[in-house]
């Protein structure tokens, strides 16, 4: 998607800076993405005896499909609440690192920190691929305007897509219901790959995928944080090695 000009009449205030949020959620392929992946969280509650009501606060304040999927799934099989926040909040600290690298686009020197507050609630793998697609293509002091706008419009889509899945639930094949939910990974495979600038992007993408496979077969528990770890780390040193030649 093509956002106006920086000095478009668009960006003058607050507001349509915004309005420019919701309206590039409507011309996301990965809004579509998410609103069949939570098609399918709401189908999961559903089956899981949550009432539409809960689901819907879900969605608002966890507001990953993961982590979402991990309530669920833990209360549903009769865990306490303690256990299941303890679970989610371990899921939850992936995102800490896009939240670090998303809210430096945002501030400016008279942002203050309650303005950052909502933005950095919205950060999650969707928001963050779009932030790093359309954030440059926006003036810097409607960039927080501009992320609430569309964290907004990603949000509703999902709370759609769990009203819909809710309902059909009685109806939905469960193969569906799983197909659906592996929508979110790929598509961020895909979009992480085609926002690959740098040689240290390829490397850490291409190693990750590649010792996976061979860190899964020691059946850590832990296998998507050492690989991306050490694919990481090694990126990290061969950007390194790049700039000291240069």
């Amino acid at each position: 998607m093509a956002l106006p000009p920086h000095d478009a009449p668009r960006w003058q205030s607050p507001t349509r800076a915004y309005l420019q949020g919701l309206r590039a959620v409507a011309s996301s392929v990965l809004s579509m993405v998410l609103f069949a992946t939570f098609i399918g969280i709401g189908a999961l509650a559903h089956d899981s005896g949550f009432s539409l009501g809960w689901l819907l606060l879900s969605t608002l304040l966890v507001w990953a499909g993961p982590a979402q999927i991990i309530l669920i799934s833990t209360l549903g099989s009769g865990a306490t609440v303690l256990q299941a926040a303890i679970a989610v909040t371990v899921s939850a600290i992936r995102l800490f690192p896009m939240v670090v690298s998303v809210l430096p686009m945002l501030r400016t020197s008279d942002t203050k920190l309650r303005h950052l507050v909502l933005p950095a609630h919205f950060v999650a793998v969707t928001m963050w691929v779009e932030c790093f697609r359309l954030l440059p293509q926006v003036p810097r002091e409607r960039r927080i305007a501009f992320a609430n706008g569309l964290g907004t419009g990603l949000i509703s889509v999902c709370m759609i897509a769990n009203v819909i899945g809710y309902a059909l639930a009685a109806n939905l094949p469960k193969l569906f219901g799983a197909a659906v939910l592996l929508l979110t990974p790929l598509a961020f495979l895909l979009s992480t790959a085609r926002n690959c600038r740098e040689i240290a992007d390829v490397v850490a993408l291409g190693l990750g995928l590649a010792l996976f496979p061979l860190v899964a077969l020691f059946n850590t528990g832990v296998d998507v944080l050492i690989s991306g770890v050490s694919a990481g780390t090694i990126a990290y040193g061969v950007h390194r090695f790049r700039q000291r030649r240069a």
